[in-house]
């Protein structure tokens, strides 16, 4: 991770190493007069040298065959539609991954792309004397696997910091950086109790019920991650110091007690494992694993070179592999019980061409998700794994952008799309990851089968995206209405002002169609703001189901489908209505298939 109060800025590719303009000199020396000078401050010329001895040390630390030509163009902006366009089609190995039996069950997404077989009436009548034609019990995730958040949100809350992280279960746990934590209690109105407290407050303004305020030990810079137990009884925080704080939001007047990783000169990230009983940490290249029952350390690795930006538990169950996530590029997994005096990964998920901002576990002990600066989520499978010698081949060669820097945007137009030996399962695009450490997370187990992926984004906008490849919803936060609007209520259609927004962190509700979104607030007054996207059903989003038929017979003429008789006509359009429309359920024919 890049501290921003540790930064050291690059000139601008239109300065020379003297600092001044020069209209003669091309791009290419441009580059390398400020590849000089940053080599230069960092010590690695030393004063007095020949031309000749700055050219070699030049073309030693060159990383690769492409610098010159690469630093030149580093700045030069996207198309609209990315570097990498996203897919408009599914991909067959997202498709595969559906239908898995991994992720949810299968038989509403079979319904979905209309693969439920025809059968005759005798048939239909031979399974009923059979005692085969029943309806099948229906689930939480049968009824809500396709409500997906679709509003632009209303604010609920706002503050004066920026705001880093925000976790959604029971309550609401945001985190900000002047070191303030708060906790709101969302099945609560705010009542005169709440609303004095958030009124005391100066450095805050919500229309939710204040369940808690936490003022954080001093650390530095911001506090970089928060975490609430599974029984969301303590919270965990972490700074850029090698201590994470730990303290009961149930108690009153609680310690906050401090936890020491050694190893560590700042933490990034700090996580509970599923029992509450550990914790997982990772910062300056390390990972830690802190038992709070025995009150020791009782993992430690050097995992990386770079910064460890994120790091997670892959499985809920035994808490014994783990995933670190790196400024480096790559994530290792790291089995607990295979480690030795030498600790070595069990492997190594290689693809990303920039470093990682974060990396989120399914939970199964199969699947995660990272975030990368080269503006891609990747999903990997555990078992599909590059071995530490495969990783040592490519460890110290560079297939970023040189010179590239996340948190001064844009990104430039990469090299490579991604590196030799990629073993990602599916790529999803679209987003910018930019400024912060943006986070990418799985939706729900319960309610969608983790079918979903979403992600915050720097240009103000929350994408999710099926597991398919396919864009799902785009979620614009520069819409977002203010404080003091119903979040339940109908979608307002009057287009709000343009604003700059930047979505870092977003969380989806465990058990309900609701996100909160965590956004820097980018205007002269600063601050953040957080916001609540509910699913809305077409009472409440300005359109109607005729709306939506018209359009689906509209689009079915332009492709020109063939004829068909009028049932099977009717039944193909209400599947197609249905595939469309979020949250909408299967035609009745749907149950008579067998699951």
């Amino acid at each position: 991770m890049d501290s921003d109060n540790e930064r050291n800025d690059d000139v601008d590719a239109g300065e020379s190493a003297s600092g001044f303009e020069s209209p003669l000199a091309s791009p290419t020396t441009v580059a390398i007069l400020n590849r000089l000078f940053q080599l230069q401050r960092s010590g690695f010329i030393p004063a007095g040298l020949s031309s000749s001895n700055i050219l070699n040390i030049l073309q030693q630390r060159r990383r690769d065959d492409g610098y010159y030509m690469w630093a030149s163009n580093r700045h030069e902006k996207p198309p609209p539609e990315g570097w990498f366009p996203q897919p408009k089609e599914p991909q067959a190995a997202g498709v595969d991954l559906l239908f898995s039996g991994a992720f949810g069950r299968i038989g509403y997404k079979s319904g979905e792309r209309g693969d439920i077989p025809n059968r005759s009436i005798a048939q239909t009548i031979q399974r009923r004397l059979e005692g085969r034609h029943h309806r099948p019990r229906l689930t939480r995730e049968d009824m809500a696997n396709h409500l997906v958040p679709n509003s632009n949100g209303t604010a609920v809350a706002s503050y004066c910091a920026n705001i880093y992280t925000a976790q959604y279960s029971a309550v609401v746990l945001t985190q900000f950086q002047d070191f303030r934590l708060y906790i709101y209690d969302t099945y609560k109105a705010a009542d005169q109790a709440g609303r004095a407290e958030a009124m005391h407050d100066p450095h805050m303004n919500t229309t939710m019920s204040v369940k808690r305020g936490i003022q954080g030990r001093p650390g530095r810079w911001t506090i970089t991650d928060a975490n609430l137990s599974p029984d969301n009884q303590r919270l965990i925080y972490s700074s850029i110091t090698p201590t994470v704080y730990m303290t009961s939001v149930v108690d009153e007047n609680p310690v906050q007690y401090p936890i020491t990783f050694s190893g560590h000169h700042g933490l990034y990230s700090c996580t509970f494992s599923a029992d509450g009983n550990e914790i997982i940490a990772g910062g300056n290249g390390n990972i830690s694993v802190y038992d709070l029952l025995g009150s020791r350390e009782t993992v430690n690795i050097h995992a990386h070179d770079s910064d460890v930006n994120s790091c997670c538990w892959a499985d809920t169950a035994s808490g014994n592999v783990l995933v670190s996530a790196s400024d480096d590029s790559f994530l290792k997994v790291w089995d607990r019980r295979s480690l030795g005096a030498s600790p070595k990964p069990s492997g190594v998920l290689i693809g990303h061409t920039e470093g990682i901002t974060y990396v989120s576990a399914k939970g199964d002990g199969r699947y995660v998700i990272s975030n990368g600066k080269d503006q891609s989520v990747r999903l990997w499978d555990l078992r599909k794994l590059r071995s530490p010698a495969d990783h040592s081949k490519i460890a110290n060669k560079s297939y970023g952008i040189p010179g590239f820097d996340y948190r001064y945007p844009p990104y430039g137009k990469p090299r490579h799309e991604k590196t030799p030996m990629d073993c990602s399962v599916m790529t999803y695009r679209g987003h910018s990851v930019l400024r912060t450490l943006i986070r990418c997370k799985f939706s729900p187990a319960e309610t969608t089968g983790s079918q979903y992926i979403y992600s915050g984004s720097a240009n103000g906008k929350i994408h999710i995206w099926s597991l398919d490849g396919t864009l799902v919803q785009i979620l614009d936060r520069t819409q977002t209405l203010p404080l003091g609007h119903d979040p339940s209520a109908p979608e307002d259609p009057t287009p709000l002002g343009k604003r700059n927004v930047c979505v870092r962190d977003v969380s989806w509700h465990s058990q309900e169609p609701v996100m909160m979104s965590a956004a820097w607030a980018s205007n002269s007054r600063g601050g953040s703001i957080l916001a609540r996207h509910e699913w809305k059903g077409l009472q409440k989003m300005g359109g109607s189901l005729e709306d939506w038929v018209l359009k689906q017979a509209e689009e079915a003429a332009e492709e020109g489908s063939p004829r068909r008789s009028r049932r099977l006509s009717e039944l193909q359009r209400r599947r197609e209505v249905t595939s469309q429309m979020v949250g909408a359920y299967p035609p009745d024919e749907y149950f008579d298939e067998d699951y």
